[in-house]
């Protein structure tokens, strides 16, 4: 079978985007950041308004979960750019244009409520916060998949399913129901656009089989967060896994594994030799994973331990 060409693949999956746009409009629910935030706990910072400097005893929240919400939110502030990386692939007309328009906006909330949060109950210290923002927004961010419709499907998949879990444990663990409600929210948005990016490829499958399982195996076996770029990302990273917030096995188990499951890609049909060799490397993967996440386990059993008999 010829491979489709990307112009192709948008033009057939045009009525498929069309229909999961009615779908998720028929499913969103309207929410509002302002309506998450403890307004009343907020106080004038210094500066210009002379208020009270930020100080580390004005949190009340784990030191692990700053460390997760800082995260999330520079994750989040960085929606220019990945709305720049979607409009430029997907294009702004037709049905393709107005899901990127309304994903845009249903994401810009998640940032405004998050920060908002953050600064009024003083969570963390906004001086390094803004900081990082800039640092990390003027770096940017650029789809590693180029102009690949089915790779760039195939990641948002994983990623917002991703990011819905590491939001809603992050919630948890702050340990603060105000927090844990507006988390839960913005995990409820990022589950919605799961589904829809999964049902795009789950129609790409049947459209391009080889062309969806190549794009699956190859983002699988080298996946990365949208924020790996933030400063530091790889020591907060390893905070977050310790604390189980987000790990090689929820990544794995509950990210991974259930997608495939739902695109059903160890039953696919109609592959060619490059579809198959694609469907055995996802495979060898999954075992690859596995392997890692039970040695990273083993070492925070014992560190934890360690810690415990002291």
């Amino acid at each position: 079978m010829t491979a489709l060409s990307q112009t192709a693949l948008l033009h057939e999956l045009e009525s498929v985007v069309e229909k999961n746009l009615d779908r998720h409009l028929a499913m969103a629910r309207e929410w509002f950041p302002h309506e998450y935030v403890p307004w009343s706990e907020g106080r004038t910072f210094d500066g210009p308004l002379g208020g009270q400097p930020w100080a580390e005893a004005d949190s009340t929240l784990p030191e692990v979960a700053r460390t997760a919400l800082i995260v999330n939110l520079l994750t989040e502030d960085n929606l220019p750019s990945y709305h720049h990386e979607i409009a430029t692939l997907f294009g702004r007309d037709g049905a393709w244009g107005t899901w990127v328009h309304r994903w845009t906006a249903e994401e810009g909330r998640h940032g405004t409520a998050i920060r908002d949060y953050l600064t009024v109950t003083r969570a963390v210290d906004p001086v390094a916060l803004e900081r990082a923002r800039m640092t990390h927004m003027s770096a940017g961010y650029i789809n590693r998949h180029g102009d690949e419709v089915l790779h760039s499907l195939a990641y948002v998949s994983f990623q917002e399913l991703a990011t819905r879990i590491s939001h809603r444990n992050t919630g948890r663990a702050a340990g603060d129901p105000v927090c844990d409600a507006l988390l839960a929210r913005v995990a409820a948005d990022e589950n919605l656009h799961m589904v829809f990016y999964r049902n795009l490829l789950a129609a790409a499958f049947e459209l391009a089989p080889s062309q969806a399982m190549r794009a699956v195996a190859d983002v699988v076996s080298d996946f990365q967060m949208p924020g790996v770029g933030i400063e530091g990302f790889a020591r907060k990273s390893v905070a977050i896994a310790l604390a189980g917030i987000y790990d090689l096995r929820q990544h794995r188990d509950e990210v991974v594994v259930p997608v495939l499951r739902q695109w059903d890609v160890f039953a696919v049909t109609g592959l060619d030799a490059d579809g198959e060799a694609a469907r055995d490397e996802i495979a060898r993967h999954l075992d690859d994973l596995d392997r890692a996440a039970a040695r990273f386990e083993e070492k925070r059993d014992a560190r934890r331990a360690r810690l415990t008999s002291r």
